[in-house]
């Protein structure tokens, strides 16, 4: 049906064209209905293909829009994720101080009271070698004196000879 009108209005077309300057009349309304029939003719066959152009590209415009509004609540909502992470993280640094702070006290006073247990332990240690060492020294100072005595003949064993000898082995 179409096809139809747009063939009789080609046709008119050519039927209402004026032929020229043979008639002395001005031919205005000719020329209009031509310009009129010409102009709905082009909007005929250009006018649906425009339109869909149009509204397609508003149509992908709006998509695009939506898009990058949809980024833009994902980009947020990660942001706000990012920070409660950040804040979370930051809360539980400062927990970590300060049980790192606690553990290093109980760890030092910890070292501090072995420490000092090793020491109580050494000095013990020490005394008790230091008083086997004198009771060994003592007891190599009589084992001389006393052989020294009994080889001395037995005649001049007397009181004061024995602390000459004990006293040169102590000094």
């Amino acid at each position: 049906m179409s096809r139809i009108l747009v063939f009789m209005l080609m046709i008119s077309t050519f039927a209402l064209a004026s032929s020229g300057a043979e008639h002395a009349e001005t031919d205005i309304v000719q020329r209009t209905v031509n310009f009129l029939l010409f102009a709905g003719l082009i909007w005929y066959l250009v006018a649906e293909p425009v339109k869909n152009y149009f509204s397609s590209r508003s149509q992908s415009i709006a998509d695009e829009m939506k898009k990058v509004q949809e980024k833009l609540k994902e980009t947020d909502l990660l942001k706000k994720e990012a920070l409660a992470k950040i804040s979370a993280a930051e809360k539980f640094a400062q927990d970590l101080i300060v049980s790192s702070k606690k553990e290093n006290k109980i760890i030092n006073d910890s070292i501090i009271t072995q420490c000092d247990a090793d020491i109580e332990t050494i000095v013990k240690q020490q005394s008790i070698l230091i008083e086997f060492e004198q009771r060994k020294m003592v007891r190599n100072v009589v084992e001389n004196t006393l052989k020294e005595v009994l080889s001395q003949s037995d005649d001049s064993f007397d009181k004061e000879a024995m602390a000459n000898v004990i006293l040169k082995k102590v000094a």
